[in-house]
């Protein structure tokens, strides 16, 4: 080829639209690597060395022809440069955009992570680029690229410029190396390879469009595995004979409910740990007959029925319905909100989730009910200072302000909160903190021993705890039950805007207002009646005998309005016992009945602001089983629900229970659905029927068989 034909090529060649960034970052690497080159000419000008002549002379060492072979490198070389220019998603680009502002210190507020930075650079993909730049904003990092680019990592970490060229230099081999390789590429099956796919939308959150600091929106795959739940052991076949008694602290959290629901709409069964049977029953709203006065904070209805997994087995179930208050009437509210922004929460349905949330609550205040803000990542910091509901502005501003980054340094944040609402204490008000996290906290003070030594503390001055839990795969709900046990408060789980309404809307009363506190049950069985027995749930939430009279030892609380159910499964002594009798106890005289009950029901509580605690008892007979059409509608109902709880966690009590007979239960039962929750529930019954035992580390948030979003298209 002649330089007429050269030139003509050139002429005709289509080149990209002019952009000032790719411009700059072009120049950028071309400086580097001219400055590497000329290093190495060894007292030559690079120029000159191109070109054939050397310093001082004029005298001509190439020919013509090996002037146009390397008047083509250039220009192919050239066409190259400005291919990768204009492509958005090449790693060299990519690389070269973090390293030079971050290097040039145009970039310090915002300087990768180390760690992050070794996934990002040795990249060998889109999409590694993609997953590289996820990680890069949640602080993530693959420890098997440490040892890659040690030189790299330490330029692109710190804020000022490299010393010298030559370390300049060194950072842009790799990048150099890339080049001469994609040289080769022809310019059409470039532009193919490289052409950007359409512009991406950010997501929506039920109808709210999420801003999105970074191009990379959804990863490819969710972290599993990660969530920590509490292990235990479900409550054993007691003998009546050897231990007559079972005492348990009441318990109003639903975390659990949300927790199964969320992985069962993924199309996988929960962790089992995360099955807390008790909280599934308790979810949902129980028609119970309401207190008859003001001065008992709840009423108590015992039903008995037979067992719907086990033939010649009754249950005994427990229900007690708390006193409503009228919202007008309610007393006021000093509420500060304890957020965790850190670099965790940097998801959709975590951050984003819960400024939705907070706008909801704040909805349902009154004028003169008190807001404050206090979050925490590395470091704790109040954004605002306590205000009333009524300047709803001011609120919403420090709201929409959050935003996510950093480390969890839980325990600072916690104490920072208990501070304010100490010092702006309100007398006849409900004085209470509200955390919501996703309970990784990684900084300060991390043992949840120390944090709840911590809550129990606290509790004494009259500010309680409740905690809302967001997001999964570092969701550390062993903590979050933790805090709210010990903190007189009740635990949610919020993984939609439907369950953020149900909790802090529609449930606020029961949620915000105790009614009372420390309640405990304790049933003694009959021995002339039962022989066995079981409680079905309630594992941490066990008392010894000794704690039911004693006021020091802390138990639940009940909201106004607010339901709680206990189940209980007992073997009659004419029904076939589960475990067999002892030899030599068989030679007994039985004894003589004392009366037909079953059982005698015992309940403590201490109304709000007092520490001595009040009985109410109930005796358990036959007659029990002639409830009314609603009670027993409703402790059916609530026996489905136990049943489904037992079968999730794997079916060691279930009997001969299936799912379909579950689901012929509940539709039977379900009565009055005014928002829809039971009618959901059936719907759960159908999806773990055909969940998968466990999800893998690829699929996507949606479930196994959901296509992975990423920018916008459809992967």
């Amino acid at each position: 080829m002649d330089d007429a034909k050269l030139k003509q090529l050139l002429e005709n060649m289509e080149i990209p639209a002019p952009n000032d960034n790719r411009r700059k970052e072009s120049l950028n690497l071309a400086v580097a690597a001219f400055q590497k080159n000329e290093k190495s000419a060894q007292g030559s000008s690079l120029w000159s060395r191109l070109i054939g002549r050397q310093p001082g002379t004029r005298r001509e060492t190439m020919s013509f022809s090996q002037k146009k072979v390397m008047y083509g490198g250039l220009a192919t070389a050239c066409v190259a440069l400005m291919v990768f220019a204009v492509s958005p998603y090449s790693r060299l680009e990519q690389t070269a955009e973090r390293v030079v502002q971050v290097a040039a210190g145009q970039d310090a507020g915002a300087a990768i992570d180390r760690k992050a930075a070794a996934n990002y650079v040795t990249a060998e993909s889109v999409e590694d680029m993609r997953r590289a730049e996820v990680d890069r904003q949640s602080q993530g990092f693959d420890p098997s690229r440490l040892e890659k680019k040690e030189k790299l990592d330490e330029a692109v970490v710190g804020v000022a410029p490299p010393a010298d060229t030559a370390a300049m230099a060194d950072m842009v081999a790799p990048m150099e190396a890339e080049m001469a390789a994609k040289s080769a590429v022809p310019m059409g099956a470039a532009r193919e390879m490289l052409a950007p796919p359409p512009p991406a939308s950010p997501p929506v959150v039920s109808g709210m469009a999420v801003p999105q600091p970074y191009p990379v929106v959804i990863p490819g795959q969710t972290e599993v595995g990660r969530d920590k739940f509490k292990d235990f052991e479900q409550n054993a076949i007691k003998q009546v004979k050897q231990e007559p008694m079972s005492t348990f602290s009441i318990d109003v959290d639903t975390a659990s409910y949300s927790f199964v629901r969320q992985s069962l709409t993924q199309g996988v069964l929960p962790q089992k740990d995360s099955v807390r049977i008790e909280e599934l029953v308790n979810y949902f709203d129980y028609a119970y007959p309401l207190p008859k006065t003001k001065e008992e904070p709840f009423s108590t209805t015992v039903a008995i029925k037979d067992s719907p997994w086990n033939a010649g087995r009754k249950l005994m179930v427990v229900g007690i319905k708390g006193y409503e208050i009228e919202r007008a009437a309610a007393p006021d509210s000093n509420l500060v909100f304890l957020l965790d922004v850190s670099g965790s929460m940097n998801e959709p349905n975590k951050l984003p989730l819960l400024k939705q949330s907070m706008m909801m609550l704040l909805e349902s205040l009154k004028p003169t009910d008190r807001v404050s803000i206090v979050v925490y990542a590395g470091a704790a910091g109040m954004v605002l200072a306590p205000t009333e509901a009524k300047d709803k502005s001011v609120i919403i501003n420090a709201i929409q302000a959050l935003q996510p980054g950093g480390s969890t340094a839980g325990a600072e944040g916690i104490r920072l909160a208990y501070q304010l609402a100490e010092a702006h204490f309100k007398k006849d008000a409900v004085n209470r903190v509200i955390l919501a996290t996703d309970g990784d906290f990684n900084v300060g003070i991390t043992s949840p021993d120390e944090l709840q030594d911590f809550i129990e503390r606290k509790r004494e001055s009259g500010v309680f705890l409740s905690v809302l839990g967001f997001g999964t795969g570092n969701y550390n709900d062993d903590m979050m039950q933790r805090l709210a046990q010990n903190g007189n408060g009740v635990a949610a789980y919020i993984d939609n805007l439907n369950e953020a309404r149900k909790v802090l809307v529609q449930e606020a009363s029961a949620t915000l207002f105790p009614i009372a506190k420390d309640v405990k049950i304790q049933v003694e069985f009959n021995p002339a009646t039962v022989s066995e027995y079981r409680l079905v749930g309630y594992e941490t939430r066990a008392l010894k005998t000794e704690d039911f009279n004693n006021d020091k030892v802390d138990a639940g609380e009940i909201g106004a309005g607010a339901e709680v159910t206990a189940i209980y499964e007992i073997t009659p002594v004419s029904a076939a016992p589960a475990v067999d009798a002892s030899r030599y106890a068989a030679a007994e005289k039985k004894p003589e009945p004392a009366s037909s009950e079953y059982g005698f029901l015992k309940i403590r509580y201490k109304l709000p602001g007092e520490s001595t605690s009040k009985l109410i008892t109930t005796p358990v007979t036959p007659a029990n089983t002639e409830a009314d059409a609603v009670v027993t509608r409703e402790t059916n109902w609530a026996a489905a629900v136990a049943g489904f709880g037992q079968l999730i966690k794997g079916g060691q009590y279930s009997g001969t229970q299936t799912y379909d007979d579950i689901l012929k239960l509940a539709q039977v039962n379900r009565g009055d659905d005014l928002f829809g929750y039971r009618n959901e529930f059936i719907n759960l019954i159908y999806q773990a029927k055909t969940a998968a035992a466990m999800q893998s580390q690829g699929s996507s948030p949606g479930g196994p068989d959901t296509p992975v979003h990423y920018d916008g298209q459809t992967r």
